[in-house]
């Protein structure tokens, strides 16, 4: 599997495309500049199958409708946000005055739960991480050896939980029970900044020391 990280919007949220030998692609969070996005696919011929996301904050969905009609592609989201895509007070742009409202289409498929998936040539588990928001999940590609975490966890940092529905403890608790769990060469790839690995943070991480389960 071959990724892109492409910073997007004005808070520079990391939306990623993901393809493999096929050239089939996954789109994880684009959170805005959806023409910017649909022209790196095109640059790279790619075959895109499905968005997928983390979580329904503005700065992670603000593209999705661009690149769904352009390439009629499904939106995963958790059930815990089906009704923040429209609704700019609980996805976050009515709170942020650099922002637009911002309003999407409900998505296409909910994730109910903790699951195994498998579109098309890609395989990948999806952990329920809440914390950051109710609905927060992060993407393991167990082959792969990545999971991209959304706004759970950062390099040197982990999401901010003072927005709606956050709740540290809780965030804290996904952190350890679902990712560092994970092997420690994982590379992590966020919502936010650059990429890391799961064994850096458990080292380095101020977040995360101290915590005992």
């Amino acid at each position: 599997m071959e990724w892109k990280q492409i910073p997007v919007g004005p808070i520079q949220a990391n939306a990623y495309i993901l393809w493999n030998n096929q050239k089939e692609a996954l789109i994880i969070d684009p959170g805005a500049e959806g023409t910017r996005i649909a022209e790196e696919i095109k640059q790279n011929d790619l075959k895109p199958l499905a968005i997928l996301l983390t979580h329904a904050h503005f700065d992670h969905i603000g593209g999705v409708d661009v690149l769904r009609d352009r390439y009629n592609l499904p939106v995963y989201l958790h059930q815990n946000e089906r009704d923040w895509l429209e609704d700019p007070a609980q996805n976050g742009s009515a709170i942020f005055p650099m922002v637009e409202d911002i309003a999407v289409k409900p998505a296409d498929k909910t994730i109910e739960k903790e699951s195994f998936y498998e579109i098309g040539g890609f395989s990948f588990d999806v952990y329920e991480t809440p914390g950051h928001s109710p609905g927060s999940v992060s993407f393991h590609f167990k082959d792969d050896n990545a999971v991209f975490s959304g706004d759970a966890l950062f390099a040197g940092s982990i999401g901010r939980t003072d927005l709606p529905g956050g709740n540290h403890d809780q965030l804290i608790n996904s952190i350890h029970k679902k990712l560092l769990v994970l092997p420690e060469e994982t590379l992590v790839l966020s919502g936010h900044g650059p990429e890391t690995t799961i064994g850096q943070e458990m080292e380095v991480n101020p977040f995360l020391n101290g915590f005992s389960l």
